[in-house]
């Protein structure tokens, strides 16, 4: 008989329980939007605050579908406050979190005020059309300052998947989220390992290995799409695209290769368009890349995926409105991400590897298990063109010193010259030779031998044991 006064608030307007994804037990939290439209009662927060526990007692992933008012606020003063009231929801998913716990949150509905935080701090975040994710709404932010503003661009889900870059899966309707959640679980080790021997037939790629050559050319200049790329390496139908609108440089991906999951951070080579940057130069790294990159990277720590970077790049953005959007910050974030990742890294260099963009995704300085190269390949810290005539300044002045003056006949040999040794120092066969590459491979090869490689890495790491060997006593 709780809340009478309110009328009937059956379950709390929420359903929690333990049930089975794609081979995985998974502890479900449900905003139920036919109750008070899912607003959160005091016994609403104890019952969430409850599977939480659960679910980080026992290991449970967990998976939040979310379509709620946020606070019951005739009641806000029994709700909001406590220790075990709403603030305590969003402290368990952080830590939940850090715990190393995966944390599913699917959007199907609205999701206003405080209640906004509990999607954004899981791993992954699912959103539908016509959904709504906003810390207040269009009255009340006309209250508040005055500004006009409708729904979905105040908080829609194509707003959150193209500008500001919060949700990671943009959904036509509830039943394509459901299936890219289920999707999504099945990445998960329990899932693999839930599998039934044998293992099923194998998907071949949805492209054959043949077909990179279409894509590449010799001197890099050649623009593609990264997808056709994928194409002719993972298998079919595998692809499941991480922030597809947003900082969009940079493919990040789930994938498959040899039924295998994976995760993939690849460089776009294709010029982009982006609703909030506009034009976008391929092969560069910009600021809002660089962040989906860093997050990606950390949910597939979460998840337990191996990354393979596929390399072709020419470095981060310049200039002063890349300076203003923070692009050093991002960078740097992305940087760290990479050095810290614990899960196995595989890098295949298919183009350029210039500058700081070796570093950012995972160069041989960052500890990938196996690096490998295309034959087309370039390895150098800019490319032959801006290096060579930085070079060539540098020695140009140097032999201008005391009274001898360079002839223009002197310093165009001098000028060739520099090219001419840069260009051989970017050549992947002068990196391999100093072990900056583990293998030179043919493009056609890729998708074998990375299947091989996965199967390497997924063997379980040794651990370090104390031993002392003989010792006299």
């Amino acid at each position: 008989k709780m809340y009478e006064q309110w009328g009937k608030i059956p379950a709390a307007g929420a359903v929690a329980g333990i049930g089975n994804i794609a081979g995985v037990s998974c502890m479900i939290i449900a905003n139920d939007a036919t109750v008070k439209a899912g607003a959160f009662f005091p016994a609403t927060a104890k019952k969430i605050i409850r599977a939480q526990r659960i679910a980080f007692e026992s290991a449970l992933p967990l998976v939040y579908l979310v379509d709620s008012a946020g606070v019951f606020l005739p009641m806000q003063d029994e709700i909001f406050p406590d220790d075990d009231d709403f603030g305590r929801i969003f402290r368990n998913n952080s830590v939940i979190s850090a715990a190393g716990l995966p944390q599913f949150a699917a959007i199907m509905g609205n999701c206003v005020a405080g209640g906004a935080y509990l999607p954004v701090l899981c791993d992954k975040i699912l959103m539908t059309e016509g959904s709504g994710l906003y810390l207040a709404g269009p009255s009340l932010v006309k209250a508040a300052i005055g500004q006009v503003v409708d729904l979905e661009e105040l908080g829609g889900a194509k707003m959150h998947a193209e500008v500001s870059g919060t949700v990671d899966f943009y959904e036509k309707n509830d039943a394509s989220c459901l299936k890219r959640l289920r999707s999504l679980v099945a990445l998960l080790p329990e899932a693999e390992a839930a599998k039934s021997a044998p293992k099923k037939e194998l998907t071949a790629p949805a492209k054959k290995p043949e077909a990179v050559y279409d894509l590449i050319s010799l001197d890099g200049h050649k623009p593609y799409d990264a997808r056709d790329l994928l194409a002719s390496v993972i298998d079919a139908n595998s692809l499941d695209e991480y922030k597809a609108d947003y900082g969009k440089t940079l493919i990040t991906a789930y994938a498959r290769i040899g039924g295998r999951p994976v995760g993939i951070v690849a460089s776009q080579r294709l010029q982009v368009r982006t609703k909030k940057e506009g034009i976008q130069m391929g092969g560069v790294i910009y600021a809002d890349s660089a962040d989906k990159a860093a997050r990606f990277i950390m949910d597939c720590n979460q998840t337990g995926l191996p990354i393979i970077f596929f390399q072709d790049v020419t470095g981060f953005m310049v200039g002063r409105d890349a300076e203003q959007s923070g692009i050093i910050r991002s960078g740097a974030k992305l940087v760290n991400a990479v050095s810290n990742s614990t899960v196995p890294k595989i890098t295949v260099v298919v183009g350029g590897s210039f500058g700081a963009g070796n570093y950012a995704l995972c160069g041989k300085a960052y500890d990938p298990r196996f690096i490998l190269a295309w034959p087309n390949a370039r390895y150098a810290v800019m490319g032959a063109a801006q290096a060579s005539d930085t070079i060539f300044s540098i020695l140009a002045r140097a032999s201008d010193r005391g009274d001898k003056k360079s002839s223009q006949e002197e310093l165009e040999q001098l000028r060739a010259t520099v090219k001419a040794n840069y260009e051989e120092q970017t050549d992947i066969r002068y990196g391999a030779a100093r072990g900056w590459v583990d293998a030179i491979i043919q493009p056609h090869e890729t998708r074998e031998v990375l299947s091989r490689l996965l199967q390497y890495v997924s063997r379980p790491t040794p651990k370090a044991r104390f031993h002392t060997g003989v010792v006299q006593t």
